[in-house]
């Protein structure tokens, strides 16, 4: 990218316009790549959120049942750790699903 704005400016010909036009194509796949990434990364949290978000309602419904404390935080405990768990194993799929997108930008 930055060979590329640079080539842009070395251009004595062209105009600022062409410049400026110039070096906006040169950052266009890299403004892919960071959306792309951006967008995967925020569907990866919110996913993780919501199986959190899951786990706070389970305890929130058992306290109000009349369960213990420590029973709850337990149980609060063991649903937080499974989502990561699970979700730590969706990393590999999502890494390999950017690869495949960000190896098609710019081509």
């Amino acid at each position: 990218m930055f060979r590329c704005s640079a080539s842009c400016c070395e251009d004595s010909q062209a105009t600022m316009q062409q410049v400026h036009q110039c070096i906006e194509r040169c950052h266009a796949p890299l403004a892919q790549a960071q959306a792309l990434v951006t967008n995967e990364l925020e569907k990866f949290q919110d996913r993780l959120a919501r199986c959190t978000m899951h786990c706070n309602d389970k305890a929130k419904d058992s306290m109000d049942a009349g369960k213990k404390e420590l029973q709850v935080r337990q149980q609060l405990d063991s649903c937080v750790a499974k989502c990561v768990d699970d979700h730590m194993n969706l990393i590999p799929t999502m890494t390999k699903r950017m690869k495949a997108s960000l190896s098609s930008i710019g081509k």
